[in-house]
């Protein structure tokens, strides 16, 4: 049916890579079989004849130009302009909409825009919009504090995506200042007037972890319980499990020297190891949670977690993508459990090469879990206490993912040396420090193996021209090189407008160690795409791979629970049932969505947490880093807790600054003095707005010709970490 590749060549279409091709070229682009052509072509007509797509120079195929009107989904940014996402991709992408103009919209609503047109430098045609309709509301609830002041109850929105008060006429009976709540709007805003609504749910006091916790839950949409039918099936799943039962072919490795290695908190264990040598060569077993043994797909449980597409991991709570019966029961591979798996076995040489594969699946008995530290320090030596065949394993593990990591790098594989940060609680669960995430090698261990075990996967179902979801992860775009390399120039360090992976190592083997050097890996990290599920084939520049999907995580991602079902297909020999493409392209954008739905709520837990540890330290100094310049300041980053504030251009000292954006530069007319992104400094915590996410800092020694804002108050401010890209400014700071 040509209605399976729709989507898929809008997909291909709309990427930033793309370089107009004819259709022939482009069905062998997205792998598509001389057998299936037929129907490639009916779907390109189909495109062609709704205008979706055009033809171009030589019948090369390519998107739309921008109309002159678009309708699409807002995104507002706190600093009063936005952007609107298209419905129907064109070859310009997202319209920026400026401030004045973006009609009463809020983020998430559905809008119609009239576009409008300008000429730019070197010819270019510039577009902007301006909203005349809203289609659609997107959310009617806006989570925040209770306030009141002149007599008057209004609610301070969490966040940046919504900035304005609401006026809160009925708060109910028991309301107190500082409750967290959630209000559902009766009134949108109107130009020279905020928004209404009334409380519909009391979350907690304001600065609880737990009430912290509910409020971001309930921003993003995060589902926190599961339907009867849902736990139903569950249970059901979870009692008809018998270890003993093996179906025909599933291979039974309970007399192997298997491990798990997690961290110490961990529930759900969906990996484990075992490493063999054979015939002078390395065969490694990875190991996979079996959860689409348990899963049936298209049943209440499968639709559950294809909505919720992955775990969201939270300090202290997890909203987990299956019930816990499942999820910390049958599927999780615990110590002396039978449990079924699906297992990769990769044969290594002794230089870490790859020389076979094969799948399957298993039934395994975990002999020993362990923590990731507990690991490490069998690998160095403190092994008492462990039985020597889990002994001998780790230390096997170690020799190969050694093997395994020079192998990857000298293929390009990029490492950037950007350390997580994790908060340290007390007993009464409020956090007093924040300290580096641990950096055992065994995490690299265990990262080595996963990213062998996937890219092993991916190979064998391409090589049998099977459609899947791949993990992919395009190369810098054209725009992102450039400005790296000019950012990199600024630092003192050089690396070409058109880089390889190669260069891009070389560059962070020699900052490393340097006062720079977070910055550099910040800027790197900064040019990268970001990695998305599509069954485009594109390959992942990070890691170097050509083929690479995720299919070690089925107890959190449902991404990996689609490739698993394909395994078996594969290991139990079964005729392909064939796939849509386009509906392929709509779950791996889905899952995407929740991918990033899930971070941005993790981080921003994370970012809550340190600025309220941060208001308890105001006036304190700490080292920092120079992460951006912008018209209005310059913006650091405090490497020990991961956060990043703003230094306001008035605090910067009695001067006529010039702000040198394409250069990442502040410099000072009359003293000379520079601050250029990558240069470290002293600052001190000037203040902190936990609502708005907003940390103030000044120089040390420079004190703060501003009084400092009230707790909870907003203020103007731009987007962490994004230099202006207009042209210099100019500004005298008194």
């Amino acid at each position: 049916m040509p209605q399976r590749y729709s989507d898929a060549i809008i997909k291909y279409l709309s990427s930033r890579d793309y370089m107009p091709l004819k259709p022939r070229q482009l069905a062998r682009q997205m792998g598509v079989g001389d057998e299936d052509y037929s129907s490639f072509r009916q779907a390109i007509k189909m495109l062609r004849d709704s205008a979706r797509i055009v033809l171009g120079a030589k019948d090369s195929l390519m998107l739309p130009e921008i109309s002159d009107t678009m309708v699409g989904v807002y995104r507002a940014n706190p600093r009063g302009f936005g952007f609107i996402l298209p419905e129907t991709p064109n070859a310009h992408g997202d319209l920026y909409v400026p401030e004045g103009e973006t009609g009463g919209a809020m983020s998430g609503d559905t809008v119609r825009a009239k576009v409008f047109r300008r000429g730019g430098k070197a010819g270019e045609t510039i577009f902007h919009g301006r909203i005349i309709e809203i289609i659609r509301r997107g959310s009617n609830r806006i989570v925040g504090t209770l306030q009141r002041a002149e007599g008057s109850w209004f609610l301070l929105p969490d966040g940046k995506s919504f900035s304005a008060p609401v006026l809160v006429p009925d708060v109910g009976p028991g309301a107190l200042v500082g409750q967290k709540v959630v209000v559902e709007l009766t009134q949108y805003p109107e130009p020279g007037q905020l928004a209404r609504g009334v409380v519909v749910e009391n979350l907690g006091a304001s600065g609880a972890i737990a009430a912290e916790t509910e409020s971001i839950i309930r921003a993003q949409g995060l589902p926190t319980s599961f339907d009867p039918e849902v736990l139903e099936e569950a249970r059901l799943a979870n009692a008809g499990f018998n270890p003993q039962q093996l179906t025909p072919g599933r291979e039974d490795l309970t007399g192997k020297t298997i491990v798990t290695i997690d961290p110490p908190d961990a529930r759900d264990f969906d990996d484990a190891i075992s490493l063999e040598m054979q015939d002078g060569q390395f065969v490694l077993g990875i190991h996979i949670a079996d959860v689409s043994h348990f899963i049936a797909a298209g049943g209440a449980l499968d639709n559950e977690a294809r909505l919720r597409g992955n775990s969201v991991y939270f300090p202290r709570r997890v909203i987990p993508m299956l019930p816990e019966v499942l999820s910390n029961g049958v599927c999780s591979l615990q110590e002396n459990q039978r449990r079924f798996c699906k297992s990769a076995f990769i044969r290594y040489d002794s230089d870490g090469n790859v020389t076979g594969t094969r799948l399957a699946e298993t039934v395994i008995c975990s002999a020993k879990r362990l923590t990731y530290i507990e690991a490490q320090g069998i690998i160095d030596g403190k092994a008492g206490g462990y039985e020597r065949e889990v002994v001998e394993l780790l230390r096997r593990m170690n020799d190969l993912a050694q093997r395994i990591e020079r192998r990857r790098r000298s293929q390009g594989m990029i490492h950037l040396d950007l350390p997580e940060v994790k908060p340290v609680f007390n007993e009464e669960g409020k956090v007093i420090d924040a300290e580096p995430d641990d950096e055992s090698y065994t995490h690299t261990i265990i990262e080595m193996f996963m990213v062998e075990a996937n890219e092993a996967v991916a190979r064998t179902l391409d090589k049998r021209n099977i459609a899947f979801l791949r993990r992919i992860h395009p190369a810098p775009d054209q725009a992102a090189s450039v400005q790296l390399a000019s950012f990199i120039k600024v630092c003192g360090h050089k690396l070409p407008k058109n880089f390889e992976r190669r260069e891009i190592q070389q560059l962070l083997e020699s900052v490393k160690g340097q006062a720079g050097s977070h910055a550099v890996n910040l800027a790197v990290l900064k040019s990268f795409r970001t990695a998305e599920y599509s069954p485009i084939r594109v390959g992942h520049f990070a890691l170097a791979s050509d083929q690479y999907c995720h299919f070690t995580s089925p107890i959190r991602r449902y991404a990996d629970l689609t490739v698993h079902r394909l395994v078996e297909e594969v290991v139990r020999e079964l005729p392909s049932a064939g796939v849509d493409m386009s509906a392929l392209v709509k779950l791996g954008d889905s899952l995407s969505m929740s991918e990033r739905r899930a971070e941005a709520a993790e981080r921003e837990l994370i970012t809550v947490l340190v600025l309220q540890l941060l208001e308890t330290k105001v006036g304190d100094v700490f080292d920092g880093v120079v992460t951006g310049v912008a018209n209005f300041g310059l913006f650091a980053e405090l490497p020990r807790y991961g956060i990043e504030g703003l230094v306001r251009m008035e605090d910067l000292g009695d001067d006529w600054w010039e702000v040198f954006p394409k250069s990442g530069e502040i410099r000072g007319e009359r003293s000379g003095r520079k601050f250029r992104i990558g240069d470290p400094l002293a600052v001190q915590v000037a203040s902190v707005n936990v609502p708005g996410r907003q940390l103030n800092l000044v120089l040390t020694g420079q004190p703060s010709r501003r009084k400092a804002d009230k707790k909870g108050q907003k203020q103007s401010q731009g987007k962490a970490g994004k230099p202006s890209r207009g042209p210099r400014s100019r500004r005298r700071a008194r």
